[in-house]
């Protein structure tokens, strides 16, 4: 057991690269992971992690050293960890992982989300753990979004990026032409309700940015667009929200 109190420390600096850098952990093929949860669902899905990085109060007792209890670790004066910024409250634990290779290449034949330039990396995560939650298995972002692999984007993902095929920097323009299902967007003019649409056969579901929505371009190359019938005063939902009830939709159809 290996105690770090410095900021000078080589494996610190190494750390603070990853909390921070999207360049570092694309050149290391690293990212970081916090907490006991997503730590056991990196395990769960893809085998042993590299390496276990644990605040030296969380030693004294409770769920992490419970966790850590017999295993190899480095130990970070608590200043430390909370130095790395990676939440606002350190859960104690942090795991160096190995980033997953996507499948080198996507299907067009099974259901997809498409995320189209969204910016908020709490979002970003959200909607991969919709998505995973739904029975999705790959997920396309085009250049625009948020880092997929960065701790706050996993975080919010909450294990589901061990279970899905993420290809950043997606062409979903190309994708949308070449898939052999059906491409569906959300958008207010010219659609119909997703309550009254006809959801067959594989879907990719095309998610747009905060603000924006879906592009222009991907709007018109989509077979579907569809809305969601909001009796009520607001204008619009979060992007989040709105893929949840399009993703859910479907698997209500499906089940029944």
């Amino acid at each position: 057991m290996k105690l770090i109190q410095s900021r000078d420390n080589a494996f610190f600096k190494q750390l603070k690269r990853l909390a921070e850098s999207g360049r570092e952990r694309r050149k290391a093929g690293q990212t970081l992971l916090d907490g006991v949860h997503l730590v056991e669902a990196y395990e769960k899905a893809l085998g042993p992690l590299e390496t276990l990085v644990v605040a030296e109060s969380a030693l004294a007792g409770g769920e992490v050293a419970t966790y850590v209890a017999g295993r190899e670790v480095v130990v970070l004066a608590d200043t430390l960890m909370r130095d790395l910024g990676l939440v606002d409250t350190p859960s104690g634990l942090l795991a160096v992982v190995a980033i997953p290779k996507a499948n080198a290449t996507v299907s067009l034949e099974q259901d997809a989300i498409l995320l189209d330039g969204v910016q908020d990396p709490g979002n970003v995560g959200t909607l991969l753990r919709t998505a995973a939650a739904a029975g999705v298995r790959q997920a396309l972002l085009s250049p625009g979004c948020a880092a997929a692999w960065s701790p706050k984007v996993v975080r919010a993902g909450q294990g589901a990026h061990f279970v899905l095929s993420i290809h950043e920097g997606a062409d979903l323009a190309a994708f949308m032409t070449d898939y052999r299902g059906t491409s569906a967007v959300t958008c207010l003019v010219g659609a119909e309700s997703l309550y009254a649409a006809r959801l067959d056969g594989p879907i990719a579901w095309v998610f747009g940015a905060e603000g924006k929505g879906v592009s222009p371009e991907l709007t018109a190359a989509a077979d579907m667009r569809l809305c969601i019938p909001m009796p009520g005063v607001m204008e619009s939902l979060n992007v989040a929200a709105a893929a949840a009830i399009c993703l859910f939709e479907l698997v209500r159809r499906r089940l029944h």
